[in-house]
């Protein structure tokens, strides 16, 4: 008997145990850490969809909405539910085109709808604005709702704005959209103040003594720079990825990944496919350079400008960006920044064109097994999908926390 003990174990230790699969190890790590998604344009599609009236709006289930002329939204709860989304940070955003002034006002509207949206949903969401009410909406099951305004223009060059959007409950903002503000210089913009101006190191400042997040996707790398330098507090890209492998403005540059690790702060990679592909990057600047030698040619004849683009599309097929694409982002930021610098951002109701098979934000889990499938163990996945977010969270608090002695920032735009 005692041979045949012995004989069985070590017929035990010779079969080797499972290995788990890729699958297995995402489903795990969001499991364990549900993605904290940093950045979301709901409430702008229920400002140009509905003008914020959202009394019949279900956001259960927006896949379908045959009867709105702008299509199906790419966010509702049933999907949030799919893709493991446990923390979302929704946008509140106007166009640069508006006034300032009139953008502050638009800002309000936005926050309100989005209090509105998720107090209509308190069942599935939770209204939170510090790191512990985001732990504690976790686990409760609900998807914990945070904000952040998109671009500086939204607070009027005025500290006291910023003071009141953060009382609101704003927790980041990003300090330019895809133009200037008068303190800071955006990507998309011809350069002003070289980064940021006096001025925008006192937001910077300001924004840190309060535990506001400062956000640098959309601004340009020397306001990267200097916000960096000036920020005593952990920053965020709420929605970019890596330069070093597509040359695109939104992109963050090695030399800024660098400087991020000393910072702690991370880079929320997004799966907009002309971020994360060189081919469908390069694609998209000759399709509109095309464009823009079409309009010269026949200047006046919009017929022939649209047959010649039908000519030019037939002999230059669209590239299709991969899951592939976003995790070679994804590799680079941790090979030049570490894998404690790294996040996610979908941008999603805010773009129309993602890698192929993730085009909504129940395709999160695509995303996380291509990663396993390349050694990323289930610690570094949840690193990833949350808890360098809310590593930096802590962070920011803890800053405001020890200024709390502190006067607001004056300027001559307190």
């Amino acid at each position: 008997m005692k041979n045949k003990t012995l004989a069985l174990i070590a017929l035990a230790l010779a079969v080797p145990a499972r290995a788990e699969t890729a699958e297995e190890v995402a489903e795990a790590a969001l499991e364990a850490m549900p993605v904290w998604d940093g950045h979301n344009d709901v409430p702008m599609q229920l400002r140009f969809r509905f003008g914020n009236r959202i009394g019949g709006f279900t956001f259960v289930d927006t896949s379908f909405t045959a009867d709105n002329p702008r299509g199906a939204m790419q966010t509702d709860l049933v999907r949030l539910r799919e893709g493991h989304v446990g923390a979302q940070f929704w946008s509140i955003f106007v166009p640069t085109s508006m006034p300032e002034p009139e953008a502050a006002v638009a800002a309000l509207e936005q926050i309100d709808v989005t209090k509105r949206l998720v107090a209509a949903n308190a069942d599935e969401m939770a209204f939170v604005a510090t790191a512990d009410e985001v732990a504690a909406a976790m686990s409760q099951g609900k998807i914990a709702s945070l904000m952040g305004i998109e671009g500086g223009h939204h607070i009027a060059n005025s500290l006291a704005v910023l003071r009141q959007m953060y009382a609101l409950g704003v927790r980041y903002m990003t300090l330019t959209h895809s133009a200037n503000v008068a303190w800071a210089d955006s990507a998309d913009g011809v350069p002003v103040n070289g980064g940021l101006s006096d001025f925008g190191r006192d937001v910077v400042r300001e924004m840190n003594r309060l535990g506001m997040i400062v956000d640098l996707s959309h601004v340009s790398a020397d306001t990267m720079r200097d916000a960096i330098e000036t920020s005593a507090a952990p920053v965020i890209f709420s929605h970019s990825s890596a330069r070093g492998l597509v040359n695109e403005s939104r992109n963050v540059p090695d030399d800024v990944l660098v400087s991020l690790k000393d910072n702690g702060g991370i880079v929320m990679v997004t799966p907009v496919a002309g971020y994360i592909s060189t081919a469908k990057n390069d694609w998209l600047g000759d399709r509109a350079g095309e464009q823009a030698r079409l309009e010269w040619q026949w200047q006046g004849q919009p017929d022939r400008v649209s047959e010649g683009m039908q000519a030019w599309l037939t002999t230059h097929p669209e590239p299709v960006a991969t899951v592939a694409d976003l995790a070679d982002h994804i590799d680079h930021i941790r090979a030049v920044a570490g894998i404690d610098h790294i996040g996610i951002g979908g941008d999603y109701d805010g773009w129309t064109d993602f890698a192929e098979g993730l085009g909504d934000v129940s395709t999160y889990p695509a995303l996380f097994t291509e990663l396993a499938r390349r050694g990323y163990t289930q610690e570094e996945l949840e690193k990833i999908s949350g808890r360098n977010m809310m590593r930096v969270l802590r962070a920011v608090e803890a800053y405001a926390a020890s200024q709390a002695g502190m006067p607001p920032v004056e300027s001559s735009n307190s």
